[in-house]
């Protein structure tokens, strides 16, 4: 992806996200940036992220990684996710922001496509339950530190390897928040 579009592709993202969150009823959708503020990386604690977590049908999980340096993969049984065999995935996931929709109850097996990262730990099962299963009656759920680390994945780089701002996602991001602040001031 062209350094030029990322902000758009996340100002896209971010625009979808909360005007899904307006458009949700009750207890409908969350969201689920998976790692938090670090994201799927190798440094990141994915299980201490997921424990407690509930996913239920109609959620939404968010991958927000290096494409240069990682890509993910669903994986067929439990056998291939705890022996971390990722040779024949179900599917591959490498555009750096991937969203999952979980569409049925059931467990789904994700794990680095590198097989010493899944066996690092880079690896998530996500157990889906029935709709409505959520601890908390909210349109949406998404951290305001889970939305940096979206808008952080598609931020260009410097050939020194350090962030470059990008205006257009940046005033988003800040729209985006004030958005979501004043229609729960609203509630």
């Amino acid at each position: 992806m062209a350094a030029g579009w990322e902000g758009t592709v996340v100002a896209a993202l971010l625009s979808g996200i909360l005007m899904a969150a307006l458009a949700s009823p009750a207890g409908a959708q969350v969201h689920h940036v998976v790692g938090g503020d670090v994201g799927w990386d190798p440094s990141s604690d994915i299980a201490s992220w997921a424990a407690g977590r509930i996913f239920s049908v109609g959620d939404k999980i968010w991958f927000a990684y290096s494409a240069a340096q990682e890509s993910i993969v669903e994986l067929r049984s439990k056998e291939e996710y705890e022996s971390c065999d990722v040779a024949n995935p179900i599917r591959m996931y490498k555009d750096g922001i991937d969203a999952v929709l979980l569409e049925e109850e059931g467990i789904r097996y994700f794990a680095s496509s590198r097989a010493e990262n899944c066996k690092s730990g880079l690896r998530l099962p996500v157990a889906v339950h029935p709709p409505g299963k959520h601890q908390q009656p909210v349109t949406m759920q998404i951290a305001a530190s889970e939305l940096r680390t979206l808008a952080g994945a598609a931020e260009p780089t410097s050939p020194s390897g350090s962030h470059q701002p990008s205006g257009p996602s940046t005033l988003l991001l800040s729209s985006l928040f004030l958005g979501i602040g004043l229609w729960y001031w609203a509630l």
